[in-house]
């Protein structure tokens, strides 16, 4: 009963690996080539290759040294590319504003 668990434990970490490599190489198919040159990171091609390997392993390949090191790709691109992207791009706050902004204007500290 508890290897069953353990089981579906780790079934549902592999799953969440899966998503989070799809949603980074959708992420970055959908940037576009000069942003990355902008932000100073490698190129949209080597994000895509890194990115699609990563995809691979993570549907077909039981090892999880391989698909942990998928993960760490995925989570430089998470932390470090995307917010470089966003800031190059101008895809940061939609609404416009500063970041001290509360949902019914600018917060001033309580003055």
């Amino acid at each position: 009963m508890l290897l069953s668990g353990f089981n579906s434990f780790l079934g549902l970490i592999y799953t969440a690996m899966l998503v989070l490599a799809v949603v980074a190489l959708i992420m970055a198919a959908v940037a576009r080539e000069d942003a990355y040159r902008a932000a100073d990171k490698q190129t949209k091609t080597f994000w895509l290759i890194i990115l699609g390997i990563t995809v691979v392993v993570n549907l077909w390949v039981p090892i999880i040294f391989v698909q942990i090191a998928g993960l760490v790709a995925t989570i430089v691109f998470f932390v470090d590319v995307r917010p470089a992207l966003k800031a190059i791009t101008g895809g940061g706050n939609r609404r416009g504003g500063s970041s001290s902004d509360g949902p019914y204007g600018p917060y001033n500290g309580g003055r």
